[in-house]
């Protein structure tokens, strides 16, 4: 009887921590989450946007717009939490040379910590040449 005891205690001991450790990640974002995540995006999709065939007839780099925006938004929504709310706005995109600007805003839930409304929002920036 001891022994199931102090089996009982420690199930219920690894699943309280496991709860509190999923509240907490849900509570804490971070912008170099978002930072790094948006700064692969960017980067790759701006690689996968340029058109070949201009580049094999006159050696430019020429990048798509439309194609572009479409892998980012693709790509960006593969690979973000669901929990949050993002918004992507396009600036300043350029075909010749290629460059684009990109904001990412990430919006958490609301949470209520000792009766204090808590949301966090994270403006990031990114800039691809």
């Amino acid at each position: 009887m001891k022994e199931s005891m102090w089996g009982y205690l420690i199930i219920a001991l690894g699943v309280s921590i496991i709860v509190i450790l999923l509240l907490v990640q849900n509570l804490t974002t971070t912008s170099q989450q978002d930072y790094y995540l948006s700064k692969e995006v960017v980067s790759s999709a701006m690689l996968e946007a340029i058109d070949a065939g201009t580049y094999r007839q006159s050696g430019q780099v020429v990048m798509s717009k439309d194609k572009f925006v479409s892998i980012v938004t693709r790509r960006f929504a593969e690979s973000v939490s669901p929990d949050r709310t993002y918004q992507l706005e396009f600036y300043d995109i350029h075909e010749n040379p290629p460059m684009a600007t990109v904001k990412i805003s990430t919006t958490t839930g609301e949470s209520v910590v000792n009766e204090t409304l808590l949301a966090s929002d994270i403006n990031t920036y990114i800039t691809n040449i």
